[in-house]
């Protein structure tokens, strides 16, 4: 048999078993999270998990970003670093990266052949489970030197809570998945919080004052000293373009090396990633590096900065002819960030908006905050379970108000778009969904070609 064969039969093993991602609202908010079963599951395989020391990187917006940026540092330092990751963008084999690269079609075939008697012997194991036990056994087999885990959701009872990290990290915390999670900030830190250790070092980006309060509740209950970015460590943003931009950190309580820019008392830093809000995810690596004991130096971790790659998080894909920009943003506060990035790097032009979404987002909010620089909104539908159905969208862009129009399949709302730019110069950008986003760049690199 052929890996890719092999390979989609893997897949099709894989998505065989209960896949939360796929699920509505109604049916997350009654399921059957249970840390027992991934626990006795990594007992089988002989917790590979404990075979190296761990980055956990929990949030709700910027935790990818963050988990790749700490994981580029790892690696630029010499050291062979494990990614784990979710959703994928196009191939499911990017979950799993050491190193910047994605384990192979064969190899996941290969160990996913390998578990299968483990996971039949327990009952009720999900998708995610399932792939976060590849991802561990995968690392502990290429042995690793420091793998770096994103949560998947929440925190508390995520597959991945079953590591004890050198650090644990919170990035921005915000409503989204409230079925699951909470409606209140104060529930929705309290399930991120379930990452936090005892005796294990706290990294956080900056909070508001009710997620804020719990992270330092839960981690002074569990002696996990805390270091919050902008309070212990401070930083300034310097100049920015679409080349990427600049920032120095000057920390109260992280021990520092010499300044790799020579600058007393700071450390000068450059990223490609865009949006101020990425330097605080930045600034929130840093800090979680500093505090994993892996001794990185400032020159190793301003060398993996500036090499990160994090496709579609305000990537700009094309610059002109059309201006294209790929993004992941997917709810209100997400949204927020995007609309300053876009007012910052593109001033004065208006915005052709390709938008799907999932049942459980808060579309009038999302469409709200960009409707003062939004000139069309392309309502499209992902080829996924959760996706909304675009007249579902229509209905509420008009209470916004904002011009609207349906365009499925999302192909289709990328030629409409391309079409308006086209006309009006406007600048195209794909958010709403992951999803959405997802087929967004397939299109695109079907009409041109390219890679990303």
């Amino acid at each position: 048999m052929d890996i890719e064969t092999r390979y989609n039969l893997a897949l099709d093993y894989l998505y065989s078993f209960v896949d939360y991602s796929l699920k509505k609202a109604d049916q997350l908010a009654a399921a059957n999270f249970d840390l027992g079963r991934m626990r006795q599951l990594m007992e089988s395989l002989g917790n590979p998990q404990d075979a190296y020391p761990t980055i956990h990187i929990a949030g709700t917006k910027g935790k990818g970003s963050t988990s790749a940026l700490c994981a580029s540092a790892l690696t630029a330092s010499g050291r062979k670093t494990g990614l784990y990751t979710s959703p994928h963008l196009v191939d499911f084999c990017e979950r799993i990266q050491i190193d910047g690269q994605s384990i192979s079609h064969e190899e996941l075939a290969d160990l996913t052949e390998e578990i299968k008697p483990a996971v039949a012997a327990i009952p009720m194991l999900t998708t995610f489970e399932i792939t976060t036990a590849l991802g561990f056994l995968y690392f502990a087999r290429k042995k690793v030197d420091a793998a770096v885990i994103e949560v998947g959701l929440g925190g508390r009872l995520d597959a991945t809570n079953v590591i004890t990290p050198r650090v644990a990290v919170i990035t921005s915390l915000s409503y989204d998945h409230t079925a699951v999670l909470g409606d209140t900030l104060t529930k929705i830190a309290g399930e991120k919080a379930g990452i936090i250790k005892p005796g294990v070092p706290v990294v956080s980006s900056p909070q508001k004052h009710e997620a804020m309060e719990v992270l330092e509740r839960v981690s002074a209950e569990r002696n996990a000293p805390l270091t919050v970015v902008g309070r212990e460590v401070a930083f300034e943003r310097g100049e920015h373009s679409l080349d990427g931009q600049t920032f120095r950190i000057q920390s109260s309580v992280i021990s520092e090396q010499s300044a790799p820019n020579g600058l007393a008392g700071f450390s000068v830093f450059r990223i490609p990633l865009l949006g101020e809000y990425q330097v605080t995810n930045a600034v929130t690596a840093y800090a979680a590096l500093k505090q994993s004991r892996f001794d990185l130096s400032d020159a190793e971790i301003a060398k993996g900065f500036a090499e990160v790659r994090w496709p579609c998080r305000f990537e700009v894909a094309s610059r002109e002819n059309p201006t294209l920009i790929f993004d992941s943003a997917h709810n209100d506060d997400s949204f927020e960030k995007l609309t300053a990035a876009l007012m910052e790097y593109f001033p004065g032009r208006k915005v052709i908006l390709i938008f799907g979404a999932s049942e459980d987002k808060h579309i009038f909010a999302m469409l709200t905050t960009m409707k003062g620089i939004i000139s069309r909104l392309l309502v499209t539908r992902a080829d996924h379970p959760r996706a909304l159905e675009p007249e579902t969208i229509i209905e509420t862009a008009k209470q916004v108000p904002v011009a609207c129009e349906s365009a499925a399949p999302v192909e289709t709302a990328l030629d409409r778009a391309l079409e308006l730019a086209a006309e009006t110069g406007d600048v195209i950008v794909s958010a709403g969904s992951m999803f959405v986003t997802a087929e967004v760049v397939n299109g695109w690199l079907r009409k041109t070609d390219k890679r990303i």
